[in-house]
């Protein structure tokens, strides 16, 4: 029989002999969605890099020697904003060679929806501020492409997933859920169709409540269930 014995190597080696490989940076890149007035919004600050100036960006950082990309992104989010109890979900990587002018940068997107008026932002002194998407044309480094990759996802789980109550009060009713969603397909929405396919799912309960101090007819108030 031929001899199939594995000659092993030690890690140290392998850093020594691929030492570029080990010089990549790696990052994390955060999409934090809002919705108020009827328009979906997301968190930006203004880009510290001479490359950008008079750019906005993401909120975003590179991760540390002894983070992982979950405990960076949330380091991330409560250094920017002062917050500790949103949910990032991790979405995709973006790895295009030229992405940042620092050096070679591998970084990780992760999204979130947040009801901003639960979530006041906590740091006043941070240039950190929400900007309507629709409004949004460029942003620095790769940080459009990543935003849009976002809300395509976002897109693409909002009619399967629960996802979009993190956007709106604890009451609500089916003309605000109707508006959210509009905001985030970027189309308006036959109101009888909608109702009719969002009452098929169990993802509500009617509080038998109706809304008071509204410039319309009242609607009853629903609540989101414990998914």
């Amino acid at each position: 029989m031929p001899n199939t014995t594995l000659t092993l190597k030690s890690a140290a080696s392998e850093k020594r002999n691929r030492q570029d490989y080990f010089n990549i940076a790696v990052s994390v890149d955060c999409v934090i969605l809002g919705y108020e007035n009827k328009e979906l919004k997301v968190l930006l600050i203004e880009s510290d890099l001479e490359e950008f100036n008079g750019l906005n960006s993401l909120l975003g950082d590179l991760v540390g020697p002894d983070e992982d990309l979950d405990t960076a992104s949330y380091r991330v989010l409560k250094d920017r904003t002062g917050l500790d109890d949103v949910y990032l979900e991790q979405v995709q990587s973006f790895g295009n060679i030229n992405r940042h002018p620092s050096g070679r940068v591998v970084t990780t997107a992760y999204y979130s929806l947040l009801d901003i008026r639960n979530h006041r932002l906590q740091l006043s002194h941070n240039e950190v501020s929400w900007h309507t998407v629709n409004d949004i044309k460029k942003l620095a480094f790769d940080h459009k492409e990543i935003l849009d990759t976002c809300l395509k996802r976002l897109r693409e789980q909002v009619m399967e997933r629960p996802i979009i109550f993190n956007l709106l009060p604890s009451k609500f009713s089916l003309r605000e859920l109707q508006e959210v969603y509009e905001a985030i397909l970027g189309v308006g929405l036959d109101r009888r169709n909608f109702r009719k396919k969002i009452m098929l799912k169990d993802w509500m309960t009617d509080l038998k409540e109706m809304e008071t101090d509204v410039p319309h007819r009242p609607g009853k108030l629903y609540k989101v269930n414990a998914l």
